[in-house]
């Protein structure tokens, strides 16, 4: 039976909607979401990438640390063989380093988001410098303890007192690694922008600031 008018109407129009397509290529604005994590126009690296690649790195510092602590309060309170020793004095002035430490970093951060380079690299350097201080400040705490008598297996105090502050001042020195790298480093040549290097940087900062305090006030409260 021959096709009726309404028919062939339907399949023109079918053929038109259809056919006007190439249906080897992906409409536009769809199918083409990995250009999303294509580096931009000027070959910067999406941030996003190293905004998420800090917070995994602080969570598993944060696990570790965790893990550490609750260790620490068990076998404080199971201890028989606790011995309390004299808390190294220099662990407040450490404190205090750290904590001036993240006041010039972000001072130095606000400075880069006004354009202020001069000031920026000033408070950067002054960070760095603090930073290095704080390690040498606790290789101080370390000699102040030898002093006494008191070494990393004397007793569970000392043993934890070692641990936690030798374990703070390795990421503190990666810290300080990484404030030289923004310092020093070239970035016309970088896929990281400046300002992301900066964020990031200050994150983990002063992520270990805070950390720090924390472990300074539950060594002296444990001891």
């Amino acid at each position: 039976m021959p096709s009726t008018p309404d028919t062939q109407e339907i399949q023109l129009i079918i053929e038109d909607v259809g056919g006007g397509r190439d249906h080897g290529k992906p409409p536009a604005g769809r199918g083409g979401g990995g250009d999303e994590r294509k580096p931009g126009p000027s070959g910067r690296a999406s941030p996003n990438r190293y905004y998420t690649g800090i917070a995994v790195a602080i969570v598993s510092i944060l696990m570790f640390f965790m893990a550490l602590v609750s260790a620490y309060v068990v076998r404080r309170g199971s201890s028989v063989d606790w011995i309390s020793f004299h808390f190294p004095p220099i662990v407040w002035v450490n404190t205090a380093i750290l904590f001036a430490s993240s006041i010039s970093l972000e001072v130095a951060r606000r400075r880069l988001v006004i354009s202020d380079s001069a000031a920026f690299r000033k408070w950067w350097s002054i960070t760095t410098f603090l930073g290095i201080l704080f390690l040498a400040g606790q290789l101080i705490a370390w000699r102040q303890l030898a002093r006494q008598g008191v070494y990393l297996a004397s007793n569970p105090a000392s043993s934890f007192f070692y641990i936690f502050t030798g374990a703070h001042a390795i990421h503190v020195l990666g810290g300080v690694a990484a404030l030289l790298f923004v310092a020093l480093r070239n970035f016309d040549r970088a896929t990281v922008s400046p300002m992301t290097a900066v964020r990031v940087t200050s994150y983990y900062w002063h992520f270990l600031d805070a950390l720090w305090i924390f472990l300074a006030a539950l060594l002296y409260l444990g001891r």
